[in-house]
């Protein structure tokens, strides 16, 4: 008998990415809020906005729900946030 063995690894490749800048204050700016629909996600999404208008000085917030966890924000949301929100929080929840 003849045992096959199968790698399912691949070679690393590395990769840059570009993050956005930081602002230096959250003081004024309006947050959006991407829930990604799991258990909880808005309630932490929620309480995480609270500590940041109180104690950051965050003007508003915005939450919206993506279509399913797996996905990326669809296009109505990112256009949406696009010209509404001036920094962007992802929750994760379960």
């Amino acid at each position: 008998m003849t045992v096959q063995v199968l790698d399912p690894t691949t070679e690393i490749s590395g990769r840059r990415i570009n993050y956005a800048p930081r602002p230096k204050s959250l003081q004024g700016l309006r947050v959006g809020l991407i829930d990604n629909i799991k258990h909880n996600s808005d309630q932490l999404l929620l309480r995480i906005a609270d500590i940041l208008e109180k104690e950051h000085g965050a003007k508003s917030h915005m939450i919206r729900k993506k279509k399913s966890s797996g996905s990326a924000p669809h296009s109505e949301i990112i256009e949406e946030y696009k010209g509404n929100v001036d920094v962007i929080v992802a929750g994760v929840g379960d």
